[in-house]
């Protein structure tokens, strides 16, 4: 048997390698324009309700949501359904962040690269896919619920002596220092309407690492980032 790597690398997707704020606004503009004001309107409330409801994104789950009330005869246009192609079709490729595979390459001739995200079962595998991202991690990707909440499973999928959690939440990364301690060391991009919202930011304690861009990571040098690394 092979003894675990000394440090793994678990990235998030959505605003740290993908900027998923221009995803969703490419889709609003586009329901707008082709369905019309009241069906984005219905399909969004719908969105938001089943955010709410699951704690993640899920944007065929709503489009599902959407057709049932069609089906109740709650008036929803049809032709919405047609948003779907929109979405599978998506040139993910084109919203990672600029440098986004430069660092996940230059993180991989340190250890491992993990994709860790939360999400569906068939739209964020696309997305991932399509992205560019599945292939850069050579197909390591987690995708849970919630997966602050899913560390023992992470951690027997990649063990390691020490792990380093990328992510624009500052809710995600205090979880995951809370359960880990120092066999994990945080780094923030600030990138995206959630790791800009001040509220949010003064919630949670601040990372271990903070950077603005998630190209700085080309930067900045590896003893730094494994700082919290426990000695041998």
């Amino acid at each position: 048997m092979t003894s675990p790597p000394d440090v793994v690398f678990l990235l998030d997707v959505d605003n740290t390698l993908l900027d998923n704020d221009r995803v969703i606004a490419d889709l609003r503009g586009h329901l707008k324009v082709e369905f019309g004001t009241g069906s984005a309107a219905r399909y969004w409330a719908i969105f938001e309700g089943l955010r709410s409801e699951l704690g993640y994104a899920d944007y065929l789950g709503a489009l599902q949501r959407y057709r049932l009330d069609a089906e109740l005869g709650e008036g929803a246009d049809l032709r919405l359904l047609h948003m779907s192609p929109f979405l599978i079709d998506y040139p993910f490729a084109d919203r990672l962040y600029p440098r986004a595979l430069e660092v996940i390459e230059r993180l991989s001739s340190f250890g491992p690269t993990v994709i860790l995200t939360d999400g569906d079962v068939v739209f964020q595998p696309r997305k991932i896919q399509r992205s560019g991202l599945w292939d850069a991690v050579s197909g390591r990707v987690l995708i849970y619920i919630h997966k602050e909440q899913m560390l023992d499973s992470v951690q027997r999928h990649f063990p390691a002596r020490h792990y380093v959690m990328i992510d624009d939440k500052l809710r995600i990364l205090a979880a995951m220092k809370a359960a880990m301690q120092s066999r994990l060391t945080s780094v923030f991009p600030r990138q995206g309407h959630y790791a800009l919202d001040p509220i949010a930011a003064a919630a949670y304690p601040p990372a271990d690492i903070a950077i603005e861009h998630i190209g700085d990571l080309l930067h900045i040098d590896m003893r730094d980032i494994r700082v919290t690394q426990e000695t041998p």
